[in-house]
């Protein structure tokens, strides 16, 4: 499509001017394929395909939710990169990884127990928690995305620090935004620092000893 905008470092193409028909059918020709991902807004559409150090790092955070979810003894569903849209925003987006918790995380397992897919357009939840890696400079900026859809909360990390960011309580707002927090909503006592320096541990240690060093720092916390 003429007018793409395309970084190599992290193999990145933006397409403007692009209709809602043509992102459906682009999603329905990849098929189950995770390569490459999607993220739509409002015309815009950008194709990412995620480096190596992109996939570990989401990989490594991934996991780090799961443990101190675990340790807080707290009811967790991953649901990875699943494509998440809504037609009547003319927006969508594929997550590095997401996750439910409590309440919303039985009851994404009923739905997809029983339709196979979560669907936003038909009033299912949007991930309580989505991790978003960056480890060039992205694009297209998908916080809005994700705050028009819905999710609760975004851990961010660049390539060297993890911020957590809360959708901010702002009642009649058109444009809904995140505000940098603390710590999480979801893992209360879980900070930003803490979690940088875990996601650095687990790109260098020995998984297991990285797991083991992760539950330490959990329980040291709790």
């Amino acid at each position: 499509m003429a007018g793409a905008l395309k970084n190599r470092e992290e193999h990145r193409v933006l397409l403007p001017n692009t209709g809602w028909g043509t992102y459906e059918s682009l999603l329905a020709e990849r098929e189950e394929r995770r390569k490459p991902r999607f993220f739509y807004d409002r015309g815009v559409l950008e194709i990412l395909s995620p480096s190596a150090e992109h996939d570990m790092t989401s990989r490594i955070i991934a996991a780090l939710v799961e443990l101190l979810a675990e340790e807080a003894d707290d009811d967790i569903e991953n649901a990875g990169s699943t494509t998440f849209k809504r037609e009547d925003l003319a927006r969508g987006f594929e997550p590095d990884e997401c996750f439910y918790f409590g309440t919303n995380a039985a009851r994404v397992r009923e739905i997809v127990a029983g339709k196979g897919n979560i669907e936003l357009d038909a009033g299912d939840p949007a991930p309580d928690l989505v991790v978003e890696v960056d480890v060039t400079s992205p694009s297209l900026d998908k916080l809005p995305i994700y705050a028009h859809l819905g999710v609760t909360e975004v851990w961010r990390h660049d390539g060297g620090r993890l911020v957590i960011l809360g959708l901010a309580d702002e009642s009649g707002s058109r444009e809904p935004r995140y505000a940098e927090m603390s710590e999480s909503a979801f893992l209360p006592g879980v900070h930003g620092d803490a979690l940088t320096r875990l996601v650095a541990e687990g790109l260098t240690l020995d998984r297991r000893a990285w797991r083991r060093r992760v539950r330490e720092s959990a329980r040291e916390t709790g």
